[in-house]
């Protein structure tokens, strides 16, 4: 057997990972990771809006839509996203075929991002990846428009993905510097995808401490469903439990984890961190989360961390029933491609007024029929003396 032959059967082996970033505030966190050296995966940009693919360090782009927006974006509008990536169904479906994962993140409540991002999430499904959302959820300055369409962005792609992790950007503000930028506080947004995405993928990709493989990675992703993320750093002595702490009461939960049956996190520290601390972590995470949890970890050595380590937590299993579809089993992904199927946009429940007793046709009072007049009889006559 050469070692051509060899090489190229352990690349077969690997988990092909794919980063999806729709519309621009995906983009945005794509180009992110980017920068901040990710590897292992493959990047890829999905937008209506050319201007912003050009801007994008991602090598495989994919403008959508050509037909409906010609390049210029969906306005703000979702309902123009999801007919732009239902143009663009054959292009998606190519730059996805291949992948164990997909990861799809995204802004929600603009229009390519909130319309596109279920078409994405639908074609990898059938694909038979893994597919993981992990979107931000607007600011609630951005306006109530945005925060309803985000809404409705969220409950789409739920049905389309084996686990959600929503990012409330709302969070970020008890986190950021008050002296902060706007712009800065959006990057940090961009910058919270990233670990979610990273913390996940590099379990896989990076060797470490402790490694998993990708079925692990499924054991909890596949089933899913909403999920929580959460980041936790500490320095010094103490800095595994402090991590660990920080984590489970970070502020970007808006629930504690006590109801997770699943969690699977990410302990990278420098080269001096020890099994130990690793697993002085792993304990206080474990006694936080339900008694019957699922618990995987792993541990990644990163010589840029220092002194420092950082703990990603992600927690699942909260709500059952909440994707549509049948559950596949842990097969190759090309093994289990399924046919296409039109994407059906959620129902909207039609609102039914009910009648009030105003709205009740009065009821007609039936007077009784007026008594026929009887004339009195006259008195009978007397009798004949006899």
């Amino acid at each position: 057997m050469s070692t051509d032959f060899l090489h190229s059967a352990a690349e077969d082996n690997f988990a092909h990972i794919k980063v999806v970033g729709v519309g621009g505030g995906g983009g945005n966190a794509v180009n992110r990771m980017i920068d901040e050296g990710m590897g292992g995966v493959e990047f890829i940009a999905i937008n209506t809006d050319s201007q912003a693919l050009i801007l994008s360090k991602a090598k495989t782009r994919v403008r959508i839509g050509d037909k409906l927006t010609r390049g210029l974006g969906a306005g703000g509008n979702p309902e123009i996203g999801r007919k732009a990536a239902e143009e663009s169904a054959d292009e998606i479906y190519e730059v996805l075929r291949g992948a164990d994962m997909v990861f799809i993140t995204c802004g929600m409540g603009g229009g390519t991002g909130t319309g596109a991002a279920p078409i994405v999430a639908q074609a990898a499904r059938e694909l038979g990846a893994l597919t993981i959302g992990v979107v931000t959820r607007p600011f609630t300055f951005e306006g109530a428009r945005r925060q309803q369409s985000s809404e409705s962005g969220i409950e789409a792609l739920k049905g389309q993905v084996d686990t959600l992790i929503v990012i409330p950007n709302d969070r970020l503000l008890q986190i950021v510097d008050k002296k902060a930028s706007l712009q800065q506080a959006f990057a940090m947004a961009d910058d919270v995808l990233r670990q979610g995405i990273q913390g996940i993928s590099e379990l896989i990709t990076v060797p470490g401490l402790i490694n998993l493989d990708f079925n692990d990675v499924r054991a909890i992703m596949s089933e899913g469903g909403a999920a929580l993320m959460a980041v936790g750093r500490a320095k010094g002595e103490d800095r595994a439990r402090q991590a660990a702490e920080a984590a489970i009461s970070s502020n970007l939960l808006d629930v504690t984890i006590d109801g997770a049956r699943g969690i699977l996190f990410n302990v990278t520290g420098g080269p001096n961190m020890s099994l130990f601390e690793v697993n002085e972590a792993a304990a206080i995470i474990k006694e936080t989360a339900h008694p019957d949890v699922n618990l995987i970890f792993g541990a990644v050595i990163d010589e840029n961390m220092g002194d420092e380590i950082r703990i990603t937590v992600i927690a699942t299993g909260f709500e059952q029933g909440t994707r549509v579809g049948v559950r596949r089993p842990n097969q190759p992904a090309n093994d289990w491609a399924q046919p296409r199927q039109q994407y059906q946009q959620p129902q909207q429940p039609q609102y039914q007024p009910q009648p009030t007793y105003y709205q009740q046709p009065p009821t007609q009072h039936q007077a009784p029929p007026p008594a026929q007049y009887q004339p009195p009889q006259p008195p009978p006559p007397a009798a004949e003396p006899p």
